[in-house]
C-alpha cells in the first residue's frame, strides 16, 4: 500500500506539480493582458464578420458577441477559482470529479478542440502564401472548397504552412517567442488600418452602420441562438482550462477582475472592428468578405498586400504554436507519458488538424458557427458542468491537493475512474446529437421530432446543465464521511 502523503510518480511532473505561493505573481493586469492578447487573432475578426454574412446588422453582431463572452465569463471565473486557491492546473484539478484517470476524458476533448483550432489557423495560414503568390501571378484562381479538397495549388500551399508549423514543433517552441512580439505588435496595428481604411472607403461610418439587418421575425431568433452558443463555444475550451493560468494568480481578486475587464472588452471591441470592415466590404465590393486574408488580396498595392500576407503567416504560425499545439501535445503525452513526448504529442496535434478539414469549416459562416463552434460547445458544456457541479455543490470548494496526485486516494474512485462523471458526461452530450447530425447532413429532418433537433441551438447550455444536474443528483449521496476520509 502505498504511504498516505506519497505521490504517485505516474500522476505528476514538474509542470503539473501545484505552483509554490512564492510563485504566484500574476496581478489584475496580466489576466486582462492575457485575454487582449488572445483575443487579437483573426478568427475573432472571422467569428464577428461571420455573424454579418449571415445576415445579422452591426449592432445585432456586437451585441451577440458582447452577451456570449459574458456569459462564458461566468464557468471561466467558476473554474478559475480552484486554480488560484490551490495552484493546480486543469488536467489535476479534473481528477476531482473524473477520477485520476478518468481526467484524461476531459483533456483529450479539450485537446481534439485544440487540434480543430491548429487545422484552422493552418489554413489561414496557407491562404496567405497562397494569396502572397497570387498577388504577383494575377492569373492564378480564387481559391475554391466546393469539393472535398480546395485546388491544387492554395491546397499545397496550406501543406507548406503544415509542414512549416510540423518542423516548428520538431525544433521546440522556444523560437516561438520573438514571432509573439510580432504579432503583439502588428495585428494590433493592423486591425487599426484595417478599421481606417473601412470608414474611408465606405465614406465614414454612417453607410456601414445603416447596412439592414437581414432577418426578421422567427429568422432572426432561428440564426441568434445558435449564434450565441457559438460565441460561447469559442472560448469554451478556456473555460475548462482557465486554471493553468489562474494558478499563478496573486489573489482571486486578480483573477476575477483581470479577467472580467479583459474578455469582454477586447473581444467586443475586436470583433466591432471585424464587424465594421466586413459592413464596409459589401458597400465597396457589392457582397460581404468576411475573411480578412481574402479581403487583403483584393487591394492593387502590390507591396502593401504582400507584408500583410507575410505578417498574417508569420503570426498565425506564432498563435497556432503556442495555443494550439503546446497544450494538446501536453495532453496526449499524459496519456503515456513513457511513450508520447511533446514532439510526438505535437505529430499527432498536426495529423488531426489536418483531417478535420479545416477548409470545409471556414469555408462559409454556417460551417464555422453551426458545426464547428456549436459542435463542439456541446461536448465541452458537459465538462463545465460537471466540474462545477463536483467543485461547488459536492465539495464546497475543498480539495485535498495531495490525494490528487495519489492513485490510491479519494480521487481514484474505482481503478481510476468516476463513472457517475463518465455516465454525466455521456448523458449530457446525448440530446445534442441528433442536432449535429441533421446539420451535418448524415440524417434528415424527418429522422427526428423537430423539438429534439432545434436543442442543437443551445447545445452548450443543454449539455452544461444536463451533466452538472445528473452528477449533482448522483454524487450526493456520498457522505460528507466520504468526502473528506483525508482530511
Amino acid at each position: 500500500m502505498q504511504d498516505s502523503t506519497t505521490k504517485n510518480s505516474s500522476l505528476t511532473n514538474e509542470d503539473l506539480e501545484p505552483v509554490p505561493l512564492a510563485k504566484r505573481k500574476w496581478g489584475t493586469w496580466n489576466y486582462a493582458a492575457l485575454w487582449i492578447s488572445m483575443s487579437l487573432c483573426i478568427p475573432t475578426y472571422m467569428l464577428a464578420s461571420s455573424l454579418i454574412g449571415g445576415g445579422m446588422n452591426w449592432w445585432q453582431a456586437i451585441l451577440t458577441i458582447f452577451l456570449g463572452n459574458s456569459i462564458v465569463l461566468i464557468p471561466m471565473l467558476l473554474n478559475g477559482h480552484a486554480g488560484a486557491k490551490y495552484g493546480i492546473p486543469f488536467p489535476v484539478f479534473a481528477r476531482a470529479s473524473f477520477g485520476t484517470r478518468g481526467a484524461n476524458i476531459p483533456a483529450m476533448l479539450r485537446a481534439i478542440v485544440a487540434c480543430g483550432w491548429f487545422g484552422i489557423q493552418t489554413w489561414i495560414g496557407g491562404t496567405a502564401i497562397y494569396y502572397l503568390i497570387r498577388v504577383w501571378v494575377p492569373s492564378l484562381p480564387e481559391i475554391r472548397t466546393d469539393s472535398l479538397f480546395p485546388n491544387a495549388i492554395p491546397f499545397v500551399c496550406f501543406l507548406a504552412f503544415w509542414l512549416i508549423n510540423m518542423i516548428v514543433v520538431y525544433l521546440g517552441v522556444e523560437s516561438i517567442r520573438k514571432l509573439l512580439v510580432f504579432k503583439a505588435i502588428f495585428l494590433p496595428i493592423a486591425a487599426l488600418a484595417l478599421l481606417f481604411w473601412a470608414i474611408s472607403a465606405a465614406h465614414g461610418l454612417g453607410p456601414i452602420l445603416e447596412q439592414p439587418s437581414k432577418l426578421s421575425g422567427s429568422a432572426f431568433w432561428n440564426y441568434f441562438f445558435p449564434a450565441l452558443t457559438g460565441m460561447i463555444g469559442f472560448w469554451a475550451t478556456l473555460s475548462l482550462n482557465i486554471p493553468d493560468f489562474t494558478r499563478y494568480a496573486k489573489s482571486q481578486k486578480a483573477q476575477i477582475r483581470g479577467q472580467a475587464i479583459g474578455l469582454p472588452s477586447s473581444m467586443t471591441l475586436f470583433a466591432f472592428i471585424g464587424v465594421v470592415v466586413t459592413s464596409a466590404t459589401a458597400i465597396v465590393f457589392g457582397s460581404t468578405i468576411w475573411d480578412p486574408v481574402q479581403l487583403a488580396g483584393k487591394f492593387e498595392n502590390k507591396m502593401m498586400v504582400s507584408f500583410a500576407m507575410i505578417a498574417v503567416a508569420i503570426s498565425t504560425l506564432a498563435t497556432n504554436i503556442a495555443a494550439n499545439i503546446v497544450s494538446p501535445a501536453n495532453d496526449f503525452s499524459n496519456l503515456s507519458p513513457s511513450k508520447i513526448n511533446f514532439r510526438t504529442g505535437g505529430y499527432i496535434t498536426g495529423i488531426i488538424g489536418f483531417l478535420i478539414f479545416p477548409w470545409k469549416l471556414v469555408a462559409d459562416p454556417s460551417g464555422y458557427i453551426f458545426t464547428w463552434l456549436v459542435g463542439y460547445s456541446s461536448l465541452l458544456g458537459p465538462v463545465g458542468g460537471i466540474m462545477i457541479a463536483d467543485y461547488y455543490f459536492i465539495r464546497r470548494q475543498y480539495l485535498d491537493v495531495n490525494d490528487l496526485y495519489r492513485s490510491d486516494g479519494q480521487y481514484s474512485y474505482k481503478n481510476g475512474f468516476n463513472t457517475r462523471a463518465v455516465i454525466a458526461l455521456i448523458l449530457g452530450i446525448l440530446p445534442n446529437v441528433p442536432g449535429f447530425l441533421l446539420t451535418i447532413k448524415v440524417i434528415g429532418a424527418d429522422a427526428v421530432p423537430a423539438w429534439i433537433a432545434e436543442l442543437y441551438n443551445y447545445a452548450w447550455f443543454v449539455g452544461f446543465f444536463v451533466s452538472g444536474t445528473i452528477y449533482y443528483l448522483a454524487m450526493k449521496g456520498q457522505t460528507r464521511l466520504e468526502l473528506s476520509a483525508s482530511k
